[in-house]
């Protein structure tokens, strides 16, 4: 039987270079014969596509002139591998979110730059792009000269793995201009990113150069949206930026023809993190439909919200299994009060903060104050400042200790910080826990805690701080406010049951 090299490419998922194999009269014959050279000027310009080739051609072993027999010729573990064959060797059908990253300017680099200094700035950006990737759940694939293929999805999977992705890559710019290199350069990055099903876990390669890989349009389209990329910019397609949710804020970039896709794809630059506030906001996409079916919990809520309006704080344990829907409840709780005067603090664990130190109240603090990425380090402070409470000389070391937590450099402006790091994180949650008592002496404050499961040790710490003594004060009648948990778990029990009350639990019918 004849290879047919049409079906040939389609099997690997290289379909799109059928023509120009056909143009360039590349048959059977020739197949086995073709270098890295050939390839090139076929128009095979990315390098994973020439090696997966070479690999594939190797796989053949034919004598010259003779046919081939693409199933009998083909190793089990080669791209050539049969369906079945690919599965017995670990490939799977997945949903896979795929990453392709290519530092800027490189090949210009390259011809100015001595070949140690330029193996060093890749090895850097190699360094920095696997520990942003893995920080966030991902997978470097290859590494392919001066870019990388990165998988979210495989071998792990997140249901979040397309927001991981994008987060990733905001984290990978991040840390490449944050970067001190031997030579002036700034490193940058184009990012392309596209989700849709593949094979992946096939073998391909024989040896040290044996690898899994995965198959399919989605990594096509990723390396096309790459090169549409601008410097330090990542784009993605409409899918990608339907299942990243609201966690970010997109430009619109049109309709764009990419290079061996049939149809126009619209894309999205993203800009950067949204506003959005919490995993439960960040996932609304198109509205949100009518709650059903919690009335009497929404009273009880309504009812314990009058008693700490009446001076008589009040402890809220909200529990319930995962998806159940306890953040919408909290959400349709506050529509109901429909009062904007009302002050609500929100304080939101993350799966990718789990060992940062007063995360969620560092982006309380930041959501609080109207904080941006773009502000200058004067324009924080001043922001920062206009947030606090009580005296002018308290506002003052309060907002230096607050400005070193929200890792804001104040130069001369505040007194420089002389404390141990002990005696500083003791003297960092007693302002924020005084803060949250000054605020409160005001009007009854509604405090939500959600997703506790994922907040880090120190923060649970305060949590359980705070809750023991505003609502000791409450009980006093010093001040009047409402602590609700939301997401309830064993930290969240040991919280409750350090402020030495009885909280009110609202359980699942």
């Amino acid at each position: 039987m004849t290879l047919d090299v049409a079906d040939w490419l389609q099997r690997m998922g290289l379909e799109q270079y059928a023509p120009a194999f056909r143009d360039k009269a590349i048959d059977a014959a020739v197949l086995p014969s073709l270098t890295a050279e050939d390839l090139k000027d076929i128009g095979v310009t990315l390098v994973g596509h020439r090696r997966r080739l070479r690999d594939a051609i190797a796989a053949l072993k034919p004598e010259a002139g003779s046919t081939v027999d693409p199933d009998a010729s083909a190793e089990p573990t080669s791209t050539l591998a049969s369906p079945a064959a690919a599965r017995s060797a670990g490939a799977e059908r997945r949903q896979l979110t795929v990453m392709f990253c290519d530092l800027v300017g490189s090949t210009a680099l390259s011809a100015h730059l001595d070949p140690e200094e330029m193996s060093h700035i890749i090895g850097a950006f190699q360094k920095v792009c696997v520990s942003a990737v893995t920080s966030f759940g991902g997978s470097v694939a290859k590494y392919m000269g001066d870019g990388a293929l990165v998988y979210f999805g495989y071998p792990s999977a997140h249901e979040d793995d397309a927001e991981r992705a994008v987060r990733a890559v905001l984290a990978l710019i991040d840390a490449l201009a944050a970067m001190q290199l031997s030579v002036p350069i700034r490193p940058q990055v184009r990012v392309g990113i596209a989700t849709g099903l593949v094979v992946v876990g096939e073998l391909i390669g024989e040896g040290s150069a044996q690898e899994r890989v995965a198959v399919g349009d989605t990594l096509n389209l990723a390396a096309r949206i790459q090169s549409v990329a601008s410097p330090d910019c990542v784009v993605v397609p409409e899918l990608t930026r339907r299942l990243a949710g609201a966690a970010f804020d997109y430009e619109e970039l049109g309709l764009h023809e990419l290079k061996g896709i049939p149809d126009p794809v619209r894309l999205w630059r993203v800009a950067g993190e949204s506003t959005a506030r919490g995993r439960f906001d960040s996932r609304i996409f198109g509205g949100l439909t009518p709650l059903v079916g919690r009335a009497e919990e929404i009273a009880l809520l309504g009812r314990r919200w009058g008693h700490a309006k009446d001076g008589d704080g009040q402890l809220i344990l909200l529990s319930a299994p995962a998806g159940f829907g306890k953040s919408r409840m909290t959400q349709a709780f506050r529509e109901h009060l429909d009062d904007p005067a009302i002050t609500c603090l929100q304080f939101f664990g993350s799966p990718f903060h789990l060992n940062s130190a007063f995360h969620p109240f560092i982006r309380q603090l930041e959501w609080a104050a109207g904080i941006v990425r773009s502000d200058t380090g004067p324009q924080k402070l001043d922001k920062l400042e206009a947030i606090l409470e009580g005296s002018a000389e308290s506002r003052t070391e309060a907002a230096a200790l607050v400005a070193d937590l929200l890792s804001i450099p104040f130069g001369e402006r505040y007194r420089p910080l002389q404390f141990t790091e002990v005696v500083k994180k003791q003297r960092t949650m007693e302002v924020l826990e005084e803060q949250l008592v000054l605020l409160s002496r005001r009007d009854a404050v509604l405090v939500l805690f959600e997703d506790t499961h994922w907040i880090d040790p120190t923060s649970i710490e305060l949590m359980g701080r705070a809750t023991f003594q505003s609502v000791l004060n409450a009980r006093k009648r010093e001040l009047p406010i409402s602590l609700g948990f939301v997401d309830g778990c064993a930290q969240q029990r040991a919280a409750c049951s350090r402020s030495r009350t009885s909280p009110g639990n609202l359980r699942p019918p």
